[in-house]
């Protein structure tokens, strides 16, 4: 039926498919026991397929055959022999039935059904063997598994009985089993079911105590009873429990032996479940017995031996652990151990344990052991002004007496006995003492114990010596005393403290009061001993306050008053006015007072200092004083053209810039330089004129300067003419500008030069055998009278002539305008 399927799948596929083979081939599919199914491709010009079957023994012996369409490419063969080697031939025929090709293929059939497997046995819970009759031409053989929960698996396996792992534990399975050679398999045989067992208890063991063992167990799923047993190892005893809960104590073993456990469970059916691992389980030791406790010595350390009686023949390692109830203890695989350190003062309870694999037995009767004292703790010191010391320290336990030690820095020691709890002793400043107390009793003495460290305070320092080392600083000097390692300074005003620590014999405090008498005193300290704080004091006045707000009130060019605020008892004043020539100074006790004759253009640096018994104070910021500039000594005014002059002027101290005036009825003229001269414009001709200037310092402070008038040239005459004369002269007019001078005419020309004068009223004059045929410069200029000496001004126009000739004689003159000032 599983062929027929198949062939009736491949058929319609064979009909859907349209490719077309070049060559024809062919292939075996798939084989049973009685048919074989053929694969093949088809081939161009086919009508139908033809399949013959013959025995490969007997080619020529055909025992089936079957046709096909000519789409068909899987068909089937059937009514074959189980396990016979056969030949396939598949032929590819056209409409008239002839073959246009062929193909062969050699194929086995599978091996005939096998009977039903024999026996199945159950190997463990997981594990089921199969019994089987083995089939002739089988190569191999599979094992068909199936469960009603839809579980399907195959194994391949070789030989009887077969070994089918993996299962899962108390549940059913089917089995069938079919054979398999080259060709392919055969049909399953008719099944039969076997059920594994349970699985194994995990098993867990302790021992509670040295005759007892308890074992416990997860619940195996579907068990109805467990049976455990045990072997003592080393004996032929065994025991066996049988329970239904999941723990058994079992009781009445002997002490520190080996037992081996092992246990199953029941199923339902009444079989026994797979075994369990073997697992090993030794009970607890007995207890120790006779404990001996001593005490002895390790290296200088105080311990206790503790000794006990042997256990005989005990099964494994016995591990002795010995405890003290003052959390001491000490391990041993022998029978005696000592346990470090014993402390002094202890009351010990002690028991004794023996460790196995089963664990802790129960300890041994206890013993009791006392230890020798304690030494006193709590060592403290006080120390009294009169120069003595009380040691005192807390009791010990069972201490009958005490013995203190006392070593002074210095090498000396005494010693001290009492039953009390304190020592008195006489001790000196500066030095170090150790300390140390004993208790003892009839044991003897208690171990080195606290030793106190005590410093008595520093010494006073001696020749403490106070000085001011500026106004609002004193340094303070002395010898270094015994057993100081720093000294606290503390100079102290009123509410004000101020402190300075240092290790040196020497301390500057600074940021004092101005002013101000401090008590100072030097405390010697110690780190370990603290300062000693009766020292003699020192008092000591700071320096004067510096002067403050001062005040400048200049009150003429030679005078300054001078201002301040001073809040000193009993100082005097000096205020300086330090400048570039010399310091001008003045003194008073009050608050005011006035320098005198400061020079002109000069700058002070004005200041003022107190002075008393106790020093000076720092002078009080500066003010700077700037007197009013010198006037210059010269000034000098030189006339450049009519309506311009140059003033210039001497050096003046402490001048910065200059302003400088020309004042007439006629009108003014004014500059503002910092240069020693400047140009004035706008000067009127012939007039008088008063000359002043203002000197101003950097600051503006001005000086008013007064000098001798100054007087401008008189006026140029304006309208210079020419005019042609009889006999080669010519008359050179010009109007006049209202003065009384007399004027002077210069023609200066290429190869000749003529002058002619004027009186004073007159306007022209005459000169007389002028050269024709020449350019002349002509310039009318007045006359001036200075001193005894007559000059003509200098900053007249000049203006330029042609002189033609007609003839040998002038012809006329041509004006060819002005020119400069030669």
């Amino acid at each position: 039926m599983d062929a027929l399927k198949w062939l009736g799948i491949f058929v319609l596929l064979g009909i859907c498919s349209k490719a077309a083979a070049q060559a024809l081939q062919v292939s075996v599919f798939s084989v049973t026991t009685k048919s074989a199914i053929l694969k093949w491709t088809r081939f161009s010009g086919a009508t139908s397929y033809r399949i013959t079957v013959a025995p490969k023994s007997s080619p020529n012996n055909q025992i089936a055959f079957a046709t096909f369409g000519p789409n068909t490419v899987l068909g089937s063969v059937n009514s074959l022999s189980a396990n016979v080697m056969y030949t396939f031939t598949l032929e590819a025929l056209n409409s008239s039935q002839e073959a246009l090709n062929a193909a062969t293929v050699e194929s086995s059939t599978a091996p005939n059904v096998m009977d039903t497997i024999q026996t199945v046995k159950t190997k463990d819970s997981g594990t089921l063997m199969a019994s089987f009759n083995l089939e002739t031409g089988a190569t191999d053989y599979i094992i068909r598994i199936q469960t009603t929960d839809g579980f399907f698996r195959e194994d391949t396996v070789s030989s009887t009985p077969a070994e089918i792992k993996n299962l899962k534990p108390y549940t059913e399975y089917t089995l069938s089993i079919m054979s398999v050679n080259s060709g392919g398999r055969s049909q399953p045989c008719l099944p039969v079911t076997a059920k594994t067992v349970l699985p194994p208890p995990q098993l867990l063991a302790s021992s509670p105590s040295n005759d007892s063992i308890i074992v416990s167990w997860e619940a195996v799923a579907n068990a109805v009873q467990y049976t455990l047993s045990t072997h003592h190892v080393g004996t032929n005893t065994s025991v066996r429990h049988n329970t239904s809960s999941t723990n058994l104590t079992i009781s009445g073993l002997d002490a520190a032996s080996l037992y081996a456990i092992e246990g199953f469970a029941w199923d339902p059916e009444g079989r026994a479940g797979e075994a369990s691992l073997i697992i090993n389980q030794t009970t607890r030791s007995p207890s120790p017995r006779c404990a001996n406790v001593s005490m002895v010595k390790s290296n200088g350390v105080a311990g206790l031996s503790v000794s006990w009686e042997p256990n005989q023949e005990l099964y494994g390692s016995i591990q002795y652990q010995v405890m003290s109830d003052q959390n001491l203890t000490c391990n041993s695989t022998s029978t005696s151990c000592i346990m470090l350190p014993i402390l002094c003062g202890e009351v010990h309870t002690i028991q004794i344990t023996a460790a196995n694999d089963a664990g802790l037995s129960l300890p041994s009767s206890p013993v009791v052991f006392t230890s020798f004292p304690c030494p006193p703790d709590s060592l403290a010191l006080v120390e009294s002004t009169e120069g003595n010391c009380t040691l005192t320290w807390h009791t010990a336990p069972h201490a009958d007496s005490y013995q203190a030690f006392i070593n002074k820095g210095d090498g000396a020691e005494e010693t001290c006995n009492t039953t009390g709890n304190n020592c008195t002793y006489h001790c000196m400043c500066g030095y170090t003492y150790l300390m140390s107390v004993s208790a003892l009793n009839r044991a003897g003495s208690s171990p080195q114990g606290q030793i106190l460290n005590y410093t008595t305070l520093p010494c006073c320092p001696e020749e403490v010596s106070v000085s001011a080392v500026s106004t609002d600083t004193l340094e303070i000097t002395w010898t270094a005393s015994r057993g100081a390692q720093l000294y606290e300074t503390r100079a102290t005003a009123d509410s004000q403290v101020i402190l300075c620590n240092d290790t040196a014999p020497v301390c500057a405090l600074s940021d004092l009061r101005c002013d101000s008498p401090y008590s100072v005193q030097v405390t010697p300290c110690s780190e370990i001993s603290g300062c000693s704080r009766g020292c003699k004091a020192h008092t000591k006045n700071t320096a004067p306050c510096m002067p403050t707000n001062l005040m400048l009130d200049l009150k003429n060019s030679s005078r300054v008053s001078v201002s301040w605020t001073a809040n000193n008892s009993g100082a005097n004043y000096t205020v300086s006015a330090l400048g570039g020539d010399a310091e001008h100074t003045c003194s008073t006790s009050g608050n005011r007072c006035d320098i005198t004759d400061l020079p002109c253009g000069s700058v002070y640096e004005i200041s003022v200092r107190a002075t008393s018994l106790f020093g000076q104070s720092l002078p009080s910021y500066s003010d700077s004083l700037e007197t009013e500039p010198c006037c210059p000594v010269s000034l000098t005014v030189d006339q450049v053209t009519q309506a311009v002059t140059n003033v210039s002027w001497s050096h003046a101290k402490g001048a910065h810039s200059f302003i400088t005036s020309l004042t007439s009825t006629r009108g003014h003229a004014r500059c503002h330089t910092q240069d020693p001269h400047c140009l004035m414009g706008c000067i009127t001709c012939g007039t008088n004129y008063t000359v002043t200037m203002e000197a101003f310092s950097h600051s503006g402070r001005a000086s008013n300067c007064s000098y001798q008038g100054f007087s401008s040239s008189a006026c140029c005459p304006s309208g210079v003419r020419l005019y042609v004369m009889n006999g080669n002269s010519l008359r050179v007019y010009w109007r006049s500008a209202g003065s009384s001078h007399s004027y002077v005419t210069e023609m200066v020309g290429g190869s000749n030069n003529y002058t002619c004068t004027a009186s004073s009223g007159e306007s022209s004059c005459d000169v007389g055998n002028v050269q024709c045929g020449d350019v002349y410069n002509v310039v009318v200029a007045p006359l001036t009278q200075e001193g005894a000496t007559t000059n003509r001004v200098l900053f007249c126009p000049v203006k330029q002539f042609s002189v033609t000739c007609s003839g040998s004689n002038v012809g006329a003159v041509i004006y060819r305008g002005k020119r400069s000032v030669e």
